[in-house]
């Protein structure tokens, strides 16, 4: 008997099994049929948003903010060390 390889799933593809569990319109077991994956991974997978939806809502929630670039400071400073080199 061949053993299947090890799985990766993304996020998103979790946050979805998830969902669909917590909305309750199918059961675990025709979930984890539909989506192919075991029935107590869905299981932590909706206990784990559950837990864990506080922080999407609560303070700082949501995707983290990309730290501002300030682009023409570092195109000044490329211009400085090319000098620099070429010196």
């Amino acid at each position: 008997m061949s053993r299947r390889a090890r799985r990766n799933h993304s996020p998103t593809f979790k946050a979805k099994v998830a969902l669909a569990a917590i909305k309750g319109d199918r059961t675990i077991a025709q979930l984890a049929e539909h989506f192919d994956v075991h029935p107590n991974q869905i299981t932590a997978w909706k206990s784990q948003l559950e837990g864990n939806a506080s922080e999407i809502f609560g303070p700082g929630g949501g995707p983290p903010a990309a730290p501002a670039v300030d682009v023409k400071s570092l195109h000044a400073k490329t211009g400085e060390l090319t000098l620099e080199n070429d010196s």
